[in-house]
């Protein structure tokens, strides 16, 4: 039946018609133009402070962790910011949240970096790394998501 979706159902904005693959893309091409952009500049940021800082092989990966700790306390600004105090526009989360901050926080190099200890028979070393990383992104995410609620909360009237 013309106008409904493959299982039969009626589209909607969020469900646009199989049919449709023009409206489809009028309403997801930007969106997926915007995580593209936003992921190369992010994936050049990330390999721009692999250049600065190259971390020797069998020594601990600094840069690496550093990057994911930072592009995660970002997260948690950025966030909040969106979720409390400012309606942006509709691509701005895409483009920054997932773009940007997706291709900048690197946590398939953190596995290789992981591998690349134990390959260098550092298995301590690759073990701390393996534990420190994820525990260290989700408390950066967390302690700049509260920070930046409470300096909201103080500017607020």
């Amino acid at each position: 039946m013309v106008g409904t979706t493959a299982d039969g159902a009626p589209p909607s904005p969020a469900r646009p018609s199989v049919r449709s693959p023009a409206r489809w893309w009028r309403a997801q091409g930007p969106v997926l133009a915007v995580v593209a952009l936003g992921g190369a500049l992010g994936a050049c940021a990330r390999y721009g402070a692999a250049l600065l800082w190259p971390t020797p092989a069998g020594t601990f990966p600094w840069t690496t962790l550093l990057v994911n700790v930072t592009g995660c306390a970002v997260i948690g600004v950025f966030m909040v910011t969106l979720t409390e105090t400012w309606s942006p526009h509709r691509l701005v989360r895409p483009f920054f949240g997932t773009g940007v901050l997706g291709g900048f926080t690197t946590f398939s190099t953190y596995a290789v970096d992981a591998q690349r200890l134990l390959d260098a028979r550092a298995p301590g070393l690759g073990l701390g790394y393996l534990v420190l990383t994820p525990a260290a992104a989700v408390s950066a995410v967390w302690l700049a998501a509260a920070l930046t609620r409470r300096l909201i909360r103080r500017r607020r009237p």
